[in-house]
């Protein structure tokens, strides 16, 4: 597998360069896509069931569940809430779309210096039709927490998640896209980091017919700490898209971008894109990010995309890599030399392949439950 490294200088500072139309809360700002904007080009629109154009309407039910431990406060919010919209605006019509349809938003609270020993669990599951929502997760100073929040059921889903993390706080997020086939998903996850604070997340994508997340990280202060991982498996006929920016906009801060994605099936389809910008302030910033893609069937493809725009030379370092690939025959002959069989020296590589990824859930009921799911996907793709 090949990999390649690259540092680009970009003459001009901003993130909305790749951008049909800049950041904004109305959805009469950004015009009607038709798959030829760079931000588009990989996406089948017409299976977005009229998210994009403005003709899906919210007819829909979804049944959301919250099971927040002692220290965490749940409200329900209109749109003037002054935490609504204060990670980031919106960068697409999808996501603005959704801003302008939904009616409450959900806020979870965390009181500041609060160590939460259980996780904040939320389920989603789509009961048909379509719905929009929007979702803040307020994480006070020096808390600790992790969120879990898993989706499942049919229908078709526009959401806005925003993430504000205080200074000094530490928060991890595993977002588990586990929908029916024939679901729709589309979401942008907006992260402002406070001073010294540490965001992880862990993206974990194996159902529905369309899935597009589009998680954005940027610095509130200096000294914060982004980790962004992710697993998707993506079967025959399925769009999974997953398109990352982290935006560097303050000194000494750090990012590490991983996602691994297994493709088996004809019309399988993946995307990943990965954005890294380090603005002129941002000296002394270290970030990396990095794509994996195993193909284990033909009729399969992959788009893999890494950017990284640099407006300073003070920095502790900044990279790349990106690779796709079907099986190591080395691996396979290593294992079946050793009296392994071949279906089961195959579904041992693949399951190394996103070892690492899982076990960054660090919750053990999580883990084992992913775990379970990627061996049922192992047991049809290699048989």
């Amino acid at each position: 597998m090949a990999e390649a490294q690259s540092i680009a200088v970009a003459a001009e500072s901003t993130v909305a360069t790749r951008m049909s139309a800049p950041p904004s809360y109305d959805v009469a700002d950004f015009p009607v896509p038709h798959g030829r904007e760079e931000e588009w080009r990989f996406t089948p629109l017409e299976r977005l069931r009229g998210l994009h154009d403005g003709s899906a309407l919210a007819d829909g039910s979804l049944k959301v569940e919250v099971n927040a431990p002692d220290g965490v406060t749940v409200t329900t919010v209109g749109r003037d809430d002054p935490r609504v919209g204060k990670a980031g605006q919106p960068v697409d019509r999808v996501a603005a779309q959704a801003f302008s349809a939904f009616e409450k938003a959900t806020v979870i609270s965390v009181a500041a210096e609060a160590v939460l020993t259980e996780p904040v669990r939320l389920s989603l599951h789509g009961e048909g039709g379509v719905t929009f929502g929007h979702t803040v997760f307020e994480v006070g100073a020096f808390a600790e927490v992790v969120f879990v929040a898993d989706h499942t059921g049919d229908g078709v889903r526009s959401a806005n998640v925003e993430f504000l993390v205080g200074d000094g706080a530490k928060v991890t997020f595993v977002s588990v896209q586990d929908w029916d086939d024939t679901a729709v998903h589309c979401s942008q996850h907006t992260v402002l980091i406070g001073r010294d604070a540490t965001f992880k997340s862990v993206v974990v994508t194996f159902g529905g017919d369309v899935v597009r997340l589009h998680p954005r990280v940027s610095y509130a202060g200096p000294g914060g700490e982004a980790e962004l991982y992710g697993l998707y498996f993506t079967d025959d006929g399925q769009h999974q898209e997953h398109r990352l920016l982290v935006d560097h906009t303050a000194p000494n801060c750090r990012s590490n971008v991983a996602y691994k994605g297994a493709l088996q099936g004809a019309d399988a389809h993946a995307v990943w894109i990965g954005d890294v910008v380090i603005r002129a302030a941002a000296t002394g910033t270290d970030t990396y990010e990095l794509n994996r893609n195993l193909v284990l069937t033909d009729g399969a493809r992959v788009d893999s995309v890494p950017n990284l725009e640099i407006e300073t030379g003070e920095i502790v370092g900044a990279g790349h890599a990106s690779a796709t690939g079907r099986f190591e025959d080395e691996q396979l002959f290593y294992l079946m030399a050793r009296g392994i069989p071949a279906e089961q020296a195959r579904r041992l590589v693949v399951r190394g392949f996103f070892a690492e990824l899982v076990q960054q859930i660090g919750v053990p009921d999580v883990e084992q439950r992913l775990i379970a799911k990627l061996e049922a996907e192992l047991a049809e793709a290699i048989a």
